[in-house]
């Protein structure tokens, strides 16, 4: 009967366990502040919690005498904290930097079905009819604002690798249509090529990634020697690439008059809509239409959410270690406090306050360790520069790790959770153990 009974007791402990987490997980700050609000009320104005506060300050009071092992839960659980975030970081900025080459303003039309620009292919006749589409803007002369662009992936030698290191570069061919519908480019280092030459420009991605790209050198795409005469940042993915005249990127990959993409600027932002009825309503077309930041945005949902689901999985399986840290630490300190937590016990306290305090005490430890591995990460990788293999199918993507309040809060969350957990069990224990039995022991 009496292992039924703690059966029983261990499954509720479980199931409050796991409804305890579920709720946590959704949890805003705003209403982490304000369970925390009420919670310190609950202490100052019940009986039962003044008497938690009491225990919570022994124990606090005595951590110094337990350095070693408080420091085991600190440390551990700093570590989940800085490799969760820092590994979220890398799939945000990766995230961030796609969503912020696309914006509402400009459109990108494509074969239909295509999944990214270099899988389109778009003949001559549809990228002479696409700019005439109601809804384009036009320039001074009453030109509409429309790119056509053709993509293709080039293999270079990396930076500072041997002449076998080598990464594969997305080389756009572009006209003069391509600056004035990302006005935002700005040419930072030489000039832009030349219509009809083999000249090239370099975002200044790219620049830090290959070798051969400083201004004035030459390098060889293709079956053709090019020469770099110019450099550019974007601030966005656009930054990894290489721009030349279209033309002659044409002439050089046997593309003809293909294209893989026209970009186009909107004459107005609500317009997008009319503007992808009149292409995907004409029969000589048969194209995709989307904004660029949709677009780009997709093009990060895949890497993003596998970046995303390895630091989960990373993060727990090192957060299950700092558990078991934490309830081994946690549990010798009951042990150790076993005649005291009697003492309170024999003289009035009831369970309650001491549940509390134990819990408090270990949360104390995961907030601290929380903090440290939160502060680690964004010390360390905040604006880190990274890049990845591929992006949009084709070409290194180079990019910055973000560390957000969002993701220093959910790393926070983890590292609570993480001591809520590892407390939870001890204090239980320490709360059930018979007066007698602890006054007894050493």
């Amino acid at each position: 009967m009496k292992k039924f009974k703690n059966f029983l007791i261990s499954l509720g402990l479980l199931l409050i366990l796991v409804a305890a987490l579920a709720i946590w997980v959704k949890l805003t700050w705003p209403l982490v502040l304000a369970a925390a609000v009420l919670f310190a009320v609950w202490m100052a104005v019940t009986r039962q919690g003044r008497q938690a506060a009491s225990v919570t300050a022994v124990g606090v009071s005595t951590l110094r005498q337990r350095l070693g092992s408080s420091s085991v839960i600190v440390i551990g659980i700093a570590g989940v904290v800085g490799v969760l975030v820092a590994l979220l970081a890398m799939g945000e900025g990766y995230g961030e930097t796609l969503r912020k080459t696309g914006n509402t303003e400009t459109a990108i039309v494509m074969r239909g079905a295509s999944a990214s620009e270099v899988m389109s292919v778009l003949e001559r006749d549809n990228v002479v009819v696409i700019p005439q589409a109601a809804g384009i803007a036009r320039d001074a002369q009453g030109k509409p604002v429309a790119s056509p662009e053709l993509v293709v992936a080039a293999n270079l030698p990396l930076k500072g690798g041997t002449e076998d290191d080598v990464g594969s570069v997305q080389l756009r061919g572009i006209g003069d249509e391509a600056w004035t519908v990302r006005p935002t480019i700005k040419v930072i280092a030489g000039r832009k090529f030349k219509p009809g030459m083999h000249e090239l420009m370099v975002g200044q991605g790219a620049q830090r990634e290959f070798a051969g790209m400083d201004v004035g050198q030459q390098i060889k795409l293709g079956n053709q020697m090019w020469t770099v005469v110019g450099e550019f940042a974007s601030g966005d993915a656009l930054d990894s690439e290489l721009w030349a005249d279209a033309n002659v990127v044409s002439d050089v990959y046997r593309r003809g008059g293909s294209r893989n993409s026209v970009t186009v600027k909107l004459a107005d932002p609500r317009s997008f809509d009319a503007f992808k009825a009149a292409l995907e309503g004409d029969p000589r077309l048969k194209v995709d239409v989307s904004t660029t930041l949709d677009y780009f945005s997709k093009q990060s949902e895949g890497t993003s959410k596998m970046i995303k689901g390895i630091g989960i999985t990373v993060g727990v399986i090192m957060a299950i270690g700092a558990v078991f840290g934490a309830l081994n630490c946690m549990f010798a300190a009951v042990a150790a406090r076993a005649r005291e937590i009697a003492t309170l016990r024999a003289i009035g306290f009831r369970g309650m306050p001491v549940v509390v305090a134990i819990m408090l005490e270990t949360m104390l430890l995961a907030l601290i360790g929380g903090l440290l591995g939160g502060a680690l990460a964004w010390l360390i990788f905040n604006g880190y520069t990274a890049s990845t293999l591929a992006a949009g199918s084709v070409g290194k993507l180079s990019f910055e790790f973000s560390v957000t309040p969002a993701l220093l809060w959910s790393g926070l969350k983890w590292a609570l959770a993480i001591g809520f957990i590892g407390g939870l069990f001890p204090a239980v224990r320490a709360a059930r153990l018979p007066v007698t039995t602890a006054l007894r022991e050493l």
